[in-house]
């Protein structure tokens, strides 16, 4: 598990060792191509767990749940935070309600359709902005709301002129983004940033986007508009924050995100999966912005409220993501944690843990378990006592407790008879002391 004292987890050895040499490099290896038009290193996040993850299967956000959420986003740092709309049940209107008077730092959103009724129900809960979307793709327009390019453009601008009249902030997104004719998709946001739109989005509702088709219609739209550019990733196909990543390089301004990922389906970009990326990147930007060392407590919360585990890969908070095993790995992690971590773990108030009770130990992470024992052996001892260890990890599974037996019984040993150690053999898949030696 991850901890925040330095002291082992499960099967594992923790240090305090803070260094990192992706954090130490006078300048940084991992920082891109130079682009005058990416924004890898000035993005805002539009945080939707309050929205795009209410639906998440598993989600039912209580009102007291909603605002420790908010308030916990808020206090990481995140730019927006986005709600459910207020059209969508009288609940999700008085909760909207509740969080505008929080008086947070972050500005509060609602996501609403391209329809009068809802953008008007929406501006009297005290929002700081609307997000607007319609579908724009076949698909939609034939199945979901039946209306062609020209009502889109029509209705979209009423709505956005309404808004706007209200001194409100207004983005205005197509829906299916990917699968819109591209000449359709052009004319509709000149048409919008013409009125002065805050944003226009880009949605990849289905997740069928790679990196470069995100990449290729950020940097021609970025040709078209002069207001900012929202994306919405969702990850079908695993690529959200890939495409978040090559959305920032091509021109984007904000990333639209959820804790965890949670969302409809497979969910979209997560919050933490994309600082992961944007951390390497532009380090100094992020570290300066977010409260990094909030994260874990973050997912935490919402994973317990939506009653799911954090899984065992998650960047950064993910039970084995700074876990290291193979012996090759904890010697040079123990030397200089850089060799085979690009993120360091002090970053997110976490720590490392380097693997011992396993056939695949190397010496050097005994060693360091030895010395966290209050032990001494000499480098042969330690030799011989891993390989005992490697014997019993052989036979079945190990724990934590059954490797540090063998190294206790081992060191008892040295004691006993100074110069010679009784061996530790294995019977019945278990470690067995043997007196004296005999």
């Amino acid at each position: 598990m991850c901890g925040t004292d330095g002291t082992s987890g499960a099967n594992g050895t923790g240090t305090r060792n803070g260094a990192n040499g992706g954090a130490n490099f006078r300048s940084n290896p991992y920082q891109p191509v130079g682009d005058f038009l990416s924004n890898v290193g000035s993005f805002k996040i539009i945080e939707s767990t309050l929205r795009e993850g209410e639906q998440f299967a598993n989600a039912y956000f209580d009102t007291e749940t909603k605002i420790k959420i908010a308030k916990a986003l808020d206090a990481f740092g995140v730019d927006y935070i986005e709600l459910t709309s207020p059209a969508a049940s009288e609940q999700s209107r008085r909760d909207c309600e509740a969080i505008c008077k929080l008086g947070l730092k972050a500005k509060i959103l609602t996501h609403v359709r391209c329809d009068m009724r809802d953008a008007k129900l929406a501006v009297e809960t005290g929002v700081d902005g609307l997000d607007v979307v319609i579908g724009t793709s076949s698909f939609l327009r034939e199945h979901s709301h039946g209306k062609d390019m020209a009502y889109i453009e029509k209705t979209a601008i009423e709505v956005i002129e309404y808004i706007k009249s209200k001194g409100l902030e207004v983005r205005f997104s197509s829906e299916d983004s990917f699968r819109s004719d591209l000449v359709d998709l052009l004319s509709l946001y000149r048409a919008v940033d013409k009125v002065g739109v805050n944003r226009v989005g880009i949605a990849d509702t289905v997740g069928c986007a790679s990196p470069r088709q995100v990449y290729d219609l950020v940097r021609t739209l970025r040709g078209v508009v002069s207001c900012d550019i929202e994306t919405h990733f969702h990850n079908d196909t695993g690529c959200s924050i890939a495409n978040a990543y090559c959305a920032l390089e091509a021109g984007a301004t904000h990333i639209d995100t959820s804790v965890l990922g949670i969302g409809e389906r497979n969910g979209i970009t997560p919050l933490g999966g994309l600082l992961a990326r944007m951390v390497v990147t532009s380090p100094e930007y992020v570290k300066s912005k977010y409260k990094l060392h909030m994260l874990k407590e973050i997912e935490d919360m919402v994973a317990e409220a939506v009653e799911v585990n954090t899984p065992f890969n998650n960047p950064i908070t993910g039970f084995c993501a700074f876990t290291h095993k193979a012996g090759i790995h904890a010697k040079a992690i123990l030397n200089n944690p850089s060799t085979y971590e690009i993120l360091n773990p002090a970053d997110f108030g976490l720590t490392r843990y380097v693997h011992f009770a396993s056939r695949l130990t190397g010496w050097n992470a005994v060693k360091t378990r030895v010395g966290q024992l209050g032990l001494t052996m000499t480098d042969d001892q330690v030799k011989e006592v891993t390989a005992k260890i490697k014997t019993l990890a052989d036979v079945r599974p190990i724990a934590i407790d059954d490797a540090d037996s063998i190294i206790r019984s081992f060191h008892l040993t040295l004691h006993e008879q100074p110069g010679k150690a009784a061996p530790v053999k294995v019977q019945n898949g278990e470690p067995v002391e043997v007196a004296n030696g005999l």
